[in-house]
């Protein structure tokens, strides 16, 4: 049997889809499941057991795959999702649609899951983890977002970086090289996939915006501290685990091409409190000086 499952987006959106590709492994666990993915998302998806086959496809492009026995749409809610699938001639296609609605306001991952439910595939919401590295000291912060609306400003995130002390890693893309020099020159770690991933997995802290580094940290329960805004935590954040979110409860454009206002209310202070409760609640490492207590 042939499986072709599409997923053109990016890390966190691979990462939240494990428990549905798990899923359909379990259902179809003879089955050669093939994934429609971006090229550069390879290390990750060798990472996920459910998949055998990366096949690169960058966005809502044609996807050269004929035929396959079931095509999944982990996409979205169509229409060019879904009529690439059908253009695949699946002899079976799982997809939302008029028969399976959109559910709005989900989580991403429960989304996915209760899609394939809906064809009798059963699916573990909580089975996003991936197999564990060791540990070590590094405190890795990373500034980037895929958009402006999730940055908080760089110099906040250079404030934190300077109370953390010498085991901060800044991390970032290669696109992302202005950003991380400006919130931490001399502590880069700008490198490929894989190397993020390991260095993620193996953290004792890691301090994000929402984006894809959150979801690492969650897939290797890698204690982290997130920040929201524009979208809740309630859709995109971490289910469950050592994570701590910050949100003031607003939700915003999530296309600005400035901060979210609601991220801008987190404070450099509410982000030390979180980050030492996650640490255990001792100094700071590498200072002499005590964070300020958690309040409430």
């Amino acid at each position: 049997m042939r499986v072709l499952v599409l997923r053109a987006l990016g890390l966190g959106d691979l990462l939240t889809a494990v428990p549905a590709l798990r899923g359909l492994r379990r259902a179809f666990p003879d089955a050669e499941i093939t994934l429609a993915a971006p090229g550069w998302l390879a290390d990750a998806v060798d990472r996920i057991d459910a998949v055998d086959r990366l096949l690169p496809t960058e966005g809502l492009a044609p996807i050269d795959y004929e035929s396959p026995d079931l095509a999944v749409n982990l996409h979205g809610r169509g229409p060019q999702s879904t009529e690439l699938l059908r253009a695949t001639k699946p002899a079976r296609l799982i997809t939302h649609g008029v028969h399976v609605p959109w559910p709005e306001h989900e989580h991403e991952v429960r989304r996915w899951c209760r899609l394939l439910a809906q064809f009798g595939i059963a699916c573990d919401p909580a089975d996003l983890l991936l197999p564990p590295l060791p540990r070590d000291d590094a405190i890795v912060v990373h500034p980037g977002a895929s958009h402006a609306a999730r940055r908080w400003p760089a110099t906040r995130f250079a404030a934190v970086v300077r109370e953390l002390g010498p085991d901060v890693v800044v991390t970032g893309s290669p696109d992302e090289v202005p950003l991380v020099h400006a919130v931490a020159s001399g502590r880069e770690r700008i490198g490929d996939l894989a190397g993020l991933l390991d260095l993620v997995a193996g953290a004792r802290l890691v301090i994000c915006g929402d984006t894809g580094v959150s979801h690492v940290a969650t897939a290797y329960r890698t204690p982290s501290v997130v920040l929201f805004g524009p979208v809740s935590p309630a859709e995109w954040g971490p289910r469950s685990g050592p994570h701590r979110v910050l949100w003031h409860g607003t939700t915003g454009d999530t296309f600005a091409d400035e901060p979210d206002p609601g991220l801008v209310e987190i404070t450099v202070d509410e982000v030390l409190e979180a980050a030492r409760s996650m640490l255990g609640g001792g100094p700071w490492p590498g200072s002499a000086s005590s964070a300020p207590a958690m309040s409430g």
